[in-house]
């Protein structure tokens, strides 16, 4: 095989020429400077992400997430008062013989 044999599309090594439609983003400089980019840099990471972040509003998120908490552990104590009253309520009612007679 020579070099006019070979197609166009493949490099000296054997391999295909990248596509031009699939190459990369040229870098942005502006997205440089950011400071995801910088601490991505400073991680030593690929590329300027970091899981997280800044919440905008994070006072409206930690009032939200006190209130959900609140209505989280209401809800454990109801339903596990309301087992003990239901249960105290089919002791009293003689439902219990329904489930075998424990005596």
């Amino acid at each position: 095989m020579t070099v006019s044999d070979a197609s166009p599309a493949a490099s000296d090594d054997g391999r295909p020429a990248p596509d031009p439609a699939l190459s990369p983003l040229p870098p942005d400089p502006a997205a440089y400077d950011t400071e995801r980019s910088a601490a991505a840099r400073a991680r030593g990471l690929a590329a300027p992400y970091i899981p997280g972040g800044r919440d905008p509003d994070q006072v409206h998120a930690e009032n939200e997430d006190r209130r959900y908490l609140k209505l989280l552990l209401i809800m454990v104590i109801v339903i596990v008062l309301a087992g003990f009253v239901l249960g105290f309520l089919a002791a009293l009612s003689g439902l219990t013989g329904l489930v075998g007679d424990p005596g």
